[in-house]
């Protein structure tokens, strides 16, 4: 693919993705150690990179000597992968918001890993530079999580979920109307002004929606629908 028309769009995602990081604590975990040093010489000379790393091990050391508030990995790693590491750093005292980026989507257990731990937001290697990072983080800070629209509904149905093939109970017309926002990457607030309802009453529904779909958290619900049929995904609406 010929990059050099985009030159100056991805210089721009870049600028404004360290924008929105501000002060931000980030540890960078990534398998290739050529990627992590493009990344390094690409993040300006401030307290934001606390710490890189290319193994899963490293990688959680790092967000627990620096206490990180942000953790960005890959699912291939040197040693251990992308999955277990959003794992271990879920259950920091302090844990991290955690971005994946997939580099081989094939690699269905270190997505599993991510989703099951309530990993905030997944990305496409293929589509970096195009603005799905800006996107990922944007959506994060806003308290939602972000699945790239480029993962293919057929891509997700390929997952195995905790909830196995029902959901436990039926969701409710409006827990259905909620999961289809929640697949839609859209936060609570937001939620409860489209549906002219408190943020509580919306909360009250996810806590319900997670129950009955047996997920530990809005992405895993959120693939679970799709996967069962009862949302459709964002990009096919």
């Amino acid at each position: 693919m010929d990059y050099t028309p985009a030159i100056a769009q991805v210089r721009g995602h870049v600028t404004a993705g360290h924008q929105l990081l501000g002060q931000s604590r980030l540890v960078v975990c990534m398998g290739s150690r050529l990627a992590l040093t493009l990344f390094i010489a690409a993040c300006p000379a401030v307290p934001m990179l606390v710490g890189a790393a290319t193994t899963e091990a490293e990688g959680l050391r790092q967000l627990e000597q620096q206490q990180a508030d942000v953790l960005i990995c890959t699912d291939r790693l040197e040693q251990g992968n992308g999955g277990c590491l959003v794992a271990a750093a879920k259950r920091l005292r302090k844990p991290p918001s955690t971005l994946m980026v997939v580099t081989q989507p094939r690699r269905l257990m270190a997505i599993h890993q991510a989703l099951q731990a309530n990993c905030d937001g997944i990305c496409l290697e293929s589509q970096l530079g195009f603005g799905t990072v800006l996107n990922a983080i944007r959506t994060m800070q806003s308290g939602a999580v972000y699945i790239d629209s480029n993962l293919s509904r057929s891509y997700f149905q390929n997952l195995g979920g905790s909830g196995g093939g029902s959901p436990l109970a039926e969701l409710t017309p409006r827990e259905v109307d909620i999961l289809q926002l929640m697949a839609d990457g859209i936060e609570n607030q937001a939620i409860a002004k489209q549906l002219h309802v408190s943020v509580e009453t919306v909360k009250d529904h996810v806590r319900h929606i997670l129950s009955k779909l047996n997920a530990r958290g809005r992405l895993q619900a959120a693939v679970q629908g799709i996967r069962l049929g009862l949302v459709e995904w964002p990009e096919s609406r």
